[in-house]
């Protein structure tokens, strides 16, 4: 049997057997399956990147929150110190004053009517002073101890008899019972003068407090 080649030999179809088949199949399908598996890595790690990139804000946020509270805390805490010192220093005042309301109102209760007040202050100085150490009693140490002085300055007319009026007033604090106690030396000096051209005496008494341990 013989076969005719009408074509010459061009666009003859080879034969085909199954391996062929196979071969031809494989050289298209796995270039696209590793492109199907790569593009899959691409879009999971894309999705994994978003995940972790939100979770970064998160954090960035939560970060920045607790940033803001850190200083309020800080904040806080400085203005409760500074309220503290201001507390503390109102306190100071508001004891300095109730503890010399007493003697001023005694002050006023024991001022002879003859005399006049012209002056009233608050000196005080430091003094050194042997005192017990407090861990150990039987010790004796040296310490700077505060020591005030109340400055009282009257005057009055020589015809009032100042003199005694100001040694009356002089021994009434002595025996005051609010400020007796607290009272170490009572001082008293005179001097005499002219106001508007009439003869006054000037009074100068410094009631000296014991020492404050």
């Amino acid at each position: 049997m013989f076969t005719i080649d009408l074509l010459k030999g061009q666009n003859v179809p080879v034969k085909s057997s199954p391996g062929g088949i196979a071969i031809a199949v494989a050289t298209v399908v796995i270039p696209l399956a590793a492109e199907a598996i790569m593009f899959g890595f691409y879009l999971n790690n894309k999705i994994i990147i978003s995940v972790n990139e939100q979770k970064i804000a998160r954090c960035q946020a939560e970060i920045g929150e607790l940033s803001d509270a850190v200083e309020m805390q800080a904040l806080s805490e400085k203005q409760k110190t500074t309220y503290g010192t201001y507390l503390s220093e109102v306190k100071s005042s508001i004891n300095r004053y109730t503890q010399w309301s007493p003697v001023l109102v005694t002050l006023v209760e024991n001022m002879p009517g003859s005399l006049m007040l012209t002056r009233l202050e608050v000196e005080q100085h430091t003094v050194r002073k042997k005192v017990t150490q407090k861990d150990n009693p039987q010790e004796m140490i040296e310490k700077d101890v505060p020591v005030r002085i109340l400055r009282i300055s009257v005057s009055g007319s020589p015809q009032y008899n100042c003199d005694k009026a100001v040694r009356d007033f002089r021994d009434s604090l002595r025996s005051s019972a609010f400020l007796g106690p607290k009272l170490d030396n009572i001082g008293v000096s005179q001097e005499s003068g002219t106001l508007e051209g009439k003869d006054i005496a000037s009074y100068d008494i410094d009631c000296v407090f014991k020492a404050s341990l």
